[in-house]
């Protein structure tokens, strides 16, 4: 697997589709991350980390509402092959503000509204709304 992040939010994106209720993804420090940052604004429930099994994985708890996902799209922006890092004053507001955009900054992953308060940038990762 070349892009670990992109496989999180395909994975996402298809339990979705498929209106099932958790999905396990393989763990890594940075998909925990993301997941804390989904769970934080309210597009899972939550999530949790399953040792049981042989290699560790993320258990996430999806979110519906009136049987329709609240996660209506779920887009990678940086990827392997063409970066995408923007100043803090460049941070992209999603949907006007209705969305968020998940950001790699030096500070750690944190949303486009903390980053730009914070007054850092980084590598924009994913947009969700």
């Amino acid at each position: 697997m070349n892009d670990p992040i992109s496989d999180f939010l395909t994975r996402i994106r298809n339990a979705c589709a498929a209106q099932q209720e958790q999905v396990f993804i393989p763990f890594s420090k940075m998909k925990a991350e993301l997941a804390r940052i989904l769970q934080e604004e309210g597009y899972i429930w939550s999530y949790e980390t399953d040792t049981s099994a042989a290699h560790p994985r993320l258990k996430l708890k999806l979110k519906y509402q009136d049987k329709a996902s609240v996660i209506r799209s779920l887009d990678r922006v940086s990827k392997p092959g063409l970066r995408k890092y923007v100043g803090s004053t460049e941070i992209p507001r999603v949907l006007g503000g209705l969305g968020i955009s998940i950001l790699s900054t030096s500070r750690g992953i944190m949303t486009g509204a903390k980053a730009r308060k914070a007054k850092v940038g980084g590598e924009l990762l994913a947009t969700v709304w």
